[in-house]
């Protein structure tokens, strides 16, 4: 039997060891979120997927499918192989980009297969088929969604939780969100994405920096009604315990193969950028998003070299077997950029100034990434960083609101 909600007001109901509920009510438009976690004593974060106590009854007599990779780790190993010993009723998994296990190069084709210590069929929700179809969801009565996310709008799980929401409405299936910490969830920042640049690395109207994790953020799909015919999704968050958005989080595993560390993590969302360029951010090499540089740049101005090879995650990075002149992050301690909780557009300005071919120094995936043409025009007319700053800063404090009523911690 299917979790049936009325779609009208988000409630968050706290659910002690004992069965005890407390409610509180988080007005949202259109929207009713049941929000699970059981009391715990101890300091230490607790993500979703550990506090057993809080969905392991919701699954009683249910068929149910998961999106899952290699960052859904309880206690107890995987999900998938805790909840098969819990004799939960596993159908499907699903797999986000870099596949299952999280090794696949970004933007790789990832096929459908079957996980050989579960035997589960796997399907992939990157490439063709990013949406589950009616013939993957047939008797499945819930589905779970474990990823761990890095707070960033180009990161492409959110994507993926957009398509899995849309599914579930349609298919009249609750979804189960296992939260995780958000480790960019300490600020907001960068410019909204207009939706003509709306693409699989940016669906919604939110900054670069959103500043939600995974479970706040399926709330505000709901909530702003941007699933397709804004139908919303029967959606139940089981919340991190003792986290808060000021309190920072080591990720455990790596979600993905060129995030290898929380300082990658940090410097991602000011990085990324590049990736709509021809600058190197060290794909191919050990310090993913901790460099940046070009075989073009000169030597005395940028003295650091790194030389991308062919690796797992890079099969065919930029500038590959070629000395790279640049900048190197690696000595910058993780907490000094944590502080600064910025989307730092300096590295950016630099890279376009130093470069020998202006004309073509964005190409059009920059503006996907971006979300805007707006930025690159105001770095080419030579703008400031406080300038082009300035130029944002009112729709993102509009949007600042907007998340206020969408947040759990």
């Amino acid at each position: 039997m299917k979790y049936y909600f009325f779609l009208s007001l988000c409630l968050v109901f706290q659910m002690s060891c004992s069965s005890q509920a407390t409610s509180s009510s988080n007005s949202t438009e259109g929207t009713k979120t049941e929000s699970v976690s059981s009391s715990k004593s101890t300091d230490e974060i607790i993500v979703g997927a550990d506090d057993y106590s809080a969905y392991l009854g919701l699954l009683k007599g249910k068929k149910v499918a998961l999106v899952v990779n290699q960052t859904s780790m309880t206690r107890n190993g995987h999900l998938v192989d805790f909840l098969q010993k819990k004799e939960v009723d596993l159908q499907a998994i699903f797999s986000p980009e870099h596949g299952f296990r999280g090794t696949a190069d970004a933007g790789a084709k990832i096929e459908n297969g079957k996980d050989v210590k579960s035997g589960l069929n796997v399907y992939s929700l990157y490439g063709q088929n990013k949406k589950p179809s009616v013939e993957q969801l047939i008797d499945i009565d819930m589905m779970i969604f474990d990823l761990q996310d890095v707070g960033v709008r180009f990161y492409t799980y959110i994507s993926t939780l957009h398509y899995v929401m849309e599914a579930c409405a349609e298919n009249d299936i609750a979804l189960m969100i296992l939260d995780r910490p958000n480790p960019n969830g300490h600020y907001v920042d960068g410019p909204i994405m207009e939706r003509e640049h709306s693409s699989f690395v940016g669906m919604h109207p939110v900054p670069i920096v959103h500043g939600l994790t995974i479970g706040e953020y399926a709330q505000m799909i709901n909530g702003e009604r941007w699933a397709a015919k804004g139908k919303n999704t029967k959606l139940i968050v089981v919340r991190c315990l003792n986290y808060s958005h000021d309190r920072p989080y080591t990720v455990p595993i790596k979600p993905s193969p060129n995030l290898p560390n929380n300082r990658a993590i940090y410097l991602y969302p000011s990085l990324c950028l590049f990736e709509g360029t021809d600058i190197s951010v060290g794909r191919g090499t050990n310090m993913q998003f901790q460099v940046y540089g070009h075989p073009s740049f000169d030597k005395e101005a940028f003295p650091f070299q790194f030389t991308p090879v062919s690796m797992q995650g890079a099969s065919s990075p930029k500038h590959k077997n070629a000395i790279c002149h640049g900048k190197t992050y690696m000595a910058i301690d993780e907490n000094v950029i944590y502080k600064e909780a910025k989307l730092d557009l300096s590295p950016l300005i630099i890279a376009y100034q130093m470069s020998e071919s202006k004309e073509t120094f964005f190409n059009k995936f920059f503006y996907k990434l971006a979300g805007t043409k707006s930025l690159a025009e105001m770095i080419k007319t030579g703008l400031t960083e406080d300038e082009i700053r300035a130029k944002w800063k009112p729709a993102l404090d509009l949007y600042k609101k907007k998340r206020e009523k969408y947040l759990l911690y």
